[in-house]
């Protein structure tokens, strides 16, 4: 039986979510409680949709696995609730049909990103999800910036190289809002993203947003077919990924995980614009 997973937890004591030897993982904490229900020989083939880096937080992450059993199980949110670390949770569960794949059959990410430009920083109950940043940010500015990063690029300057991967993504969405505590929200939202890509993506509008470069500059870089050394990285704990969607017809989920799996191109050249 193929059930669908969807996770919380807090990311500042896990080395993210991948399976790592002698490291604390949020894929590593839940097949050690998934074991000691079902035994060790059981392999659960555990798939998740977006593998977070360390620190990185998640409010909507969604992974599938595959079960040893015939019935649903009535009570295994309320076991696994039981034995998992108070810092990840299973929200829900379900049956799911074995063409979804949580990786695969996504059509969306979104994540939201958390800063705070006040005198004496993060609010001390926010600050393992909000970043401090030195400099006063104008969010016409942040905005402005995020407006040339949306549509279908390249987005070599904002990844991680990986050998034999295409950089090639689509945002969506990207924008920015001050919400009345104070508190900066970006929201990103894509088919899909690369290693560090969105606090890549931050790092640069924080520094359009703060007046130290121009508000194009974030979007000129879309030019570079390489990591830009000049693109900080931002601080991973204000990361938190939200949402994940998938197709509502469940006829659609094997169609979806084939269009993923096909390599990217541009698809006008105006997209390299």
């Amino acid at each position: 039986m193929r059930l669908r997973l969807d996770v919380s937890y807090d990311g500042a004591d896990f080395s993210g979510w991948a399976v790592q030897p002698d490291r604390r993982t949020v894929a590593g904490v839940m097949n050690d409680a998934l074991h000691r229900l079902y035994g060790q020989d059981v392999h659960f083939g555990l798939t998740v949709a977006g593998r977070t880096d360390a620190g990185v937080h998640a409010t909507g992450q969604v992974c599938h696995l595959d079960l040893p059993v015939t019935e649903f199980p009535e009570k295994l949110l309320y076991r696994l609730a039981g034995i998992l670390p108070v810092d990840v949770r299973v929200t829900s569960l379900r049956e799911v049909p074995e063409t979804f794949n949580a990786r695969f059959s996504a059509t969306f990410r979104r994540y939201e990103y958390r800063v705070t430009d006040a005198l004496f920083g993060a609010e001390p109950l926010r600050r393992k999800d909000t970043v401090v940043w030195p400099r006063p940010l104008d969010v016409d500015r942040l905005n402005a910036a995020a407006r040339l990063l949306i549509g279908e690029h390249d987005y070599a300057a904002y990844c991680r190289h990986k050998e034999n991967a295409t950089t090639i993504r689509e945002i969506t969405r990207l924008d920015w809002r001050r919400d009345p505590d104070g508190i900066l929200l970006c929201t990103v939202q894509a088919d899909a993203f690369c290693q560090s890509m969105v606090r890549s993506l931050v790092g640069a509008m924080l520094f359009a947003g703060d007046g130290r470069k121009e508000v194009d500059w974030p979007g000129s870089l879309l030019t570079m077919r390489e990591r830009a050394s000049a693109v900080a990285v931002a601080p991973a704990h204000g990361l938190a990924l939200v949402e994940v969607g998938y197709p509502d017809d469940p006829d659609e989920f094997e169609r979806q995980s084939d269009r993923t799996r096909r390599m990217r191109v541009l698809s006008t050249p105006e997209a390299t614009a």
